[in-house]
């Protein structure tokens, strides 16, 4: 069963945002990095993509 999160399509924060360079540049798995950040892959993912991090896509 997935998960579901209650946040649907808010804006990112700038703490979130700098939250999620701190865990790509960690090397995070993106599973990991959406859980952490109670946000969906696919968010996770994109805003990423959009900031140029590259996310290791370790299942």
């Amino acid at each position: 069963m997935a998960e579901r999160f209650e946040r649907h399509r808010q804006p990112w924060t700038q703490d979130e945002i700098q939250k999620l360079h701190l865990l790509a540049k960690k090397n995070m798995p993106l599973k990991a990095i959406a859980k952490a950040m109670t946000r969906s892959e696919e968010s996770v993912k994109d805003r990423a993509k959009s900031d140029g991090l590259s996310i290791s896509k370790l299942r």
